[in-house]
């Protein structure tokens, strides 16, 4: 379950202050070198998500005198990725940060960079050969993410009903492994509720709307959706305000975008964690690694914003839970983000 503490935490990013639960006092260690070149890309460029996980990583390109160049495709592909990804090379990059639209299809393009001595750093999704970048920094583990947006959901129907996964690609590595997650706490906790099935909006608001519909019309005594996507929650959302539905939506979204739903009672709540975070501490990892202080070894740590991150096992290092949104806190978060 997520904390209400985890507010004031998140609050603190507007101080300048990343607080992470988990972290401790970081040993001295060499700085990262200047003049780094770091690109940085998204799963798609035009999508809010990703522009608070670039903001947080100019924060750090600022901080370390690095040039770094937020660049991608607007359809959220592992071909499309592929383009930017080779243009970094081109361009003599030292370093990619880079959310995977596909888990396997950028690997080649990956696998490439690195025989240039290009750093590879995955950000808020990650590819399955872990070989192919030095670290994945990821929001929290995908038992946990998929977890408490079960609960959520469950809260809002009384435990019982048929509910509905409206996600992004269905080769999202890191949506398919909530998605898992969630079938388990399902088959855990709540007897009582049966998943209908999983739709795929390809993190598109035109498709994702049509599927929230097409939901609807397959299953009319559908109780609830989660959507693990910003754009799916948000589409979902607008859908139920202009034609009227009563079921119950969560999942993960962006606070400035769903604020007017849940002030509205469209949305009760749904939760995320903080992007702007995740694009820091993934191109401050990008930045120790391409000035030669960081590489894949469990236990291995790395500083961003003055605290420890060590890595678990295969390179990945996660942030923390989840916050949870509400009419109580919505307007607080959507000043952040």
């Amino acid at each position: 379950m997520v904390k209400t503490s985890l507010a004031t935490k998140a609050v603190a990013v507007t101080l300048g202050v990343l607080v992470i639960a988990g972290l401790t006092a970081m040993p001295a260690q060499a700085a990262p070198k200047s003049g780094l070149k770091i690109a940085i890309i998204p799963k798609a460029i035009n999508n809010g998500y990703f522009t608070a996980w670039n903001k947080g990583a100019q924060k750090a390109c600022k901080e370390i005198s690095a040039t770094c160049k937020y660049m991608g495709p607007t359809t959220a592909t592992g071909p499309a990725q592929v383009a930017f990804i080779n243009q970094a090379i081109q361009q003599g990059y030292n370093a990619i940060v880079i959310s995977a639209a596909d888990q396997n299809a950028i690997t080649p393009a990956l696998k490439k960079a690195i025989a240039r001595k290009i750093c590879i750093v995955t950000s808020d999704a990650d590819i399955t050969d872990t070989k192919s970048r030095t670290v994945a920094v990821l929001p929290a583990s995908s038992e946990r993410i998929g977890a408490a947006e079960v609960d959520w959901i469950a809260a809002q129907i009384g435990n019982k009903g048929k509910v509905a996964v409206l996600s992004a690609a269905a080769t999202a590595a890191n949506q398919n492994a909530w998605i898992e997650a969630m079938k388990r706490q399902l088959a855990a906790k709540y007897p009582n509720i049966t998943l209908a099935g999983v739709y795929y909006g390809d993190d598109d608001a035109t498709k994702s709307a049509q599927q929230y519909n097409q939901i609807l019309t397959e299953h009319p005594d559908i109780a609830g959706i989660i959507s693990p996507t910003t754009v799916g929650i948000r589409a979902a959302a607008q859908e139920k305000l202009s034609k009227g539905s009563k079921v119950a939506i969560t999942g993960l979204g962006l606070p400035s975008e769903m604020a007017p739903y849940v002030l509205d009672g469209t949305v009760k709540e749904f939760g995320l964690w903080n992007p702007i975070d995740l694009g820091y501490v993934g191109t401050m990892a990008a930045a120790e690694c391409a000035s030669g202080n960081l590489k894949q070894a469990n236990g291995a740590k790395f500083t961003a914003g003055g605290k420890s991150y060590t890595q678990g096992a295969n390179g990945i290092v996660y942030l923390g839970d989840p916050y949870k949104f509400d009419k109580a806190n919505i307007a607080t978060f959507a000043k952040i983000y």
